[in-house]
């Protein structure tokens, strides 16, 4: 795989200016229009630049990239492309299109501003009106169209299965994995757990062990284990799958893995980052087999302090499976499976959670929706999905382990002496200033008060106001608190790994790392190997700092890879379900404000869509940027982020993922 744009621009240090103040690199941002802009970091208040057609001299979305500034006049900063240090992409999902006697790929991607011409050598067999997967071979004249060669045929474009293939290549995924994977896998299925795998393993098989997990979920990454010990204590074991044991380091599975970093969830289906017959399976903590975990267990007190702890490897035998469903019945019904230690579990947790937000944790629960589809893949109707106590009871747990394996694995200093030992964390930094700003003058908009101290809106306050949204009835509710919670997480910082430790913000935590999910995040298997090592006296030295670092950059970026495919799935599917209903009417939310109009989310299934100005016809609207609204003049009828709209369908585009809403 391709490293990402991201991954480079650490490297090639974005926005320094080099050799001239009219010369600078940094990250090109092309919007649907074709127009390019690129960030200026070190200058406060500037506009990005801005960089029309004519001069983006083959720079695609994402590239880095070199420009020159234009002289400065009254207007907006311009500036052209000098130079492509490195791409972002080379590779495209589209239709195949004739004009004449050649063949053109209509890209997928908006961003993606041009059609790429396929000669006839390179079609590998494909046809005009199919969907296919395009990488670009040569692009050096801007006055021309950039050529390519036929990767993959994907099928008829509409087909479900095509569409979600296409969506997952777009973003470097594959969905098949290559042969000799599969067979290292079977292999490794084939062995089983051999006896000799049991030794130098604590025991846990004959301790009351279970899973709670979704009711469609295949993979059981962790499970718990709970015994009473002594008068309000307890031993809580969280046990997650030994995927290290199988997956070892250099081999095709591992390698893999690695370049994958993430299994990829899209709306209707799984794509995993190691073979089913290890995810599903082997490694899968499915009831009534042994199976062998690395373990993280506490003991802990009625107050939910842990008294002691320890790590290892382990082996477990689960003697139930439960589903958030039925674990949230058990815990409030008496007499229900395993109601007592599901209740007492669930109140250390809430304790846990208590203790969270004392230290400052933010609250960012959003309601979820989920489309029900037919064995087409059409989305026939959307359900919410429901956040119980059984939910937040494994959720505190995984924190806690992954909490307390991180603090085990950083560096110490032992009698003066600095540990120069390599660790991985998950980090999430402070929200900037200027977010912040911005975060608290759209809160004022909506008449809440909000202080900023040392420019930071203090966590009480976000989780005290999403806390009274929350509790505003069902119409408010949606209005306002889905808007809300949308504003604040556009404010914070993303969360990435990192082998510098500057703690979890949103979490409140001051050491974090990813321990729990080693059968669909490679973060978690390195951390597995850490604490093996940790455990065994053999640390990571900082001569692998930089293999760390650039592992950690390289999971960072796949990450986001996969939550934009997820979203894309997300959305294809959203344009398909609204692209059955065209002329029916809805409640919608307004979700954003522009120039060209205001976007409406409705409110069950929360497809958002656009209702274009030129179709606003009860009056002549004025976009006020500053205070985020759309003024009639005549009416004076203002259009603010969070009212609640009645609004028709339109239009669909499903190839372009758009959906076009009128007021009603």
């Amino acid at each position: 795989m391709l490293l990402s744009s991201a991954i480079l621009a650490i490297f090639c240090y974005i926005y320094r200016v080099k050799h001239s103040t009219n010369k600078l690199q940094g990250i090109i941002s092309i919007s649907s229009k074709g127009t390019g802009y690129v960030a200026i970091g070190d200058k406060k208040d500037a506009q990005d630049p801005e960089i029309d057609a004519k001069h983006l001299n083959t720079a695609m979305h994402g590239d880095m990239v070199e420009i020159l500034l234009h002289p400065k006049g009254k207007m907006r900063q311009t500036a052209e492309v000098t130079k492509i240090i490195s791409r972002a992409k080379m590779s495209f999902a589209g239709v195949l299109e004739q004009e004449g006697n050649m063949l053109f790929l209509k890209p997928d991607d908006t961003k993606m501003y041009t059609d790429i011409l396929v000669p006839e050598k390179m079609l590998a067999g494909a046809k005009t009106g199919q969907k296919v997967f395009v990488e670009i071979t040569s692009w050096v004249d801007a006055r021309k169209a950039p050529e390519g060669k036929v990767i993959k045929i994907l099928g008829t474009p509409g087909d479900n299965n095509v569409e979600m293939h296409a969506i997952a290549m777009e973003k470097g995924f594959d969905s098949e994995l290559p042969e000799k994977v599969h067979a290292e896998a079977e292999a490794i299925k084939k062995a089983g757990i051999k006896e000799s795998d049991y030794v130098g393993r604590r025991d846990f098989r004959k301790i009351l062990t279970f899973t709670i997990d979704p009711y469609d979920a295949k993979d059981f990454d962790d499970a718990i284990s709970f015994k009473e010990v002594g008068v309000d204590e307890y031993e809580v074991g969280i046990h997650i799958a030994d995927v290290s044991h199988y997956v070892k380091v250099g081999s095709g599975l591992d390698i893999e893995a690695r370049e994958r970093g993430t299994s990829v969830y899209l709306v209707d289906r799984t794509i995993p980052m190691l073979p089913e017959i290890l995810s599903n399976d082997l490694c899968s903590l499915v009831p009534n087999k042994d199976r062998l975990t690395m373990s993280a267990v506490f003991v802990v007190d009625k107050h939910a302090r842990v008294k002691s702890e320890w790590y290892g490897r382990t082996v477990i035998h689960s003697q139930k499976r439960f589903t958030y469903e039925e674990a949230e019945e058990s815990i409030k019904k008496t007499g229900a499976p395993l109601h007592k230690e599901l209740s007492i579990l669930n109140n250390l947790a809430k304790l846990l959670t208590a203790e969270r937000f004392k230290n400052g944790a933010i609250s960012l629960d959003q309601e979820e929706v989920k489309f029900v589809l037919d064995s087409s893949g059409v989305p026939i109707k959307v359900i919410t999905k429901e956040r119980g106590d059984s939910n937040r009871l494994i959720e505190e747990f995984m924190l806690l382990a992954n909490k307390k394996v991180a603090q085990v694995l950083s560096p110490q200093k032992i009698k003066g002496k600095k540990d120069d030992s390599v660790s991985l964390y998950r980090i999430h930094d402070l929200p900037s200033r200027e977010k912040m700003a911005d975060l608290a003058y759209f809160l004022r908009s909506l008449g809440h008060k909000i202080s900023l101290v040392n420019g930071i809106i203090p966590t009480h306050e976000i989780n005290k106001l999403l806390k009274s949204l929350s509790g505003k009835s069902k119409n408010d509710k949606n209005t306002m608190s889905d808007t809300v919670h949308r504003a604040v997480i556009r404010s914070m910082a993303k969360a990435i790994y990192s082998t510098e430790n500057i703690g979890h913000y949103g979490l409140a935590f001051e050491y974090y790392t990813h321990f729990t999910s080693p059968i669909r995040r490679y973060p978690d298997i390195m951390i597995h190997r850490l604490l093996a090592g940790y455990l065994a006296k053999k640390k990571v030295g900082k001569d692998k700092l930089l293999e760390y670092e650039k592992l950690a950059r390289i999971s960072s970026e796949q990450e986001k890879r996969a939550s934009d495919a997820e979203r894309a799935s997300i959305k294809y599917k959203q344009v398909e379900y609204m692209s059955k209903r065209l002329g029916e009417s809805f409640d919608g939310i307004i979700s954003g404000i522009t120039e060209w109009g205001i976007y409406v989310e409705e409110v069950e299934t929360k497809c958002e869509g656009l209702v274009r100005v030129r179709d606003m016809e009860d009056d002549f609207y004025i976009f006020n940027e500053k205070k985020l609204e759309l003024v009639g003049q005549k009416k004076k009828k203002a259009y603010r982020l969070g009212n609640r709209v009645k609004m028709k369908v339109k239009g669909v585009d499903l190839e372009r993922k758009t959906i076009d809403y009128t007021l009603v």
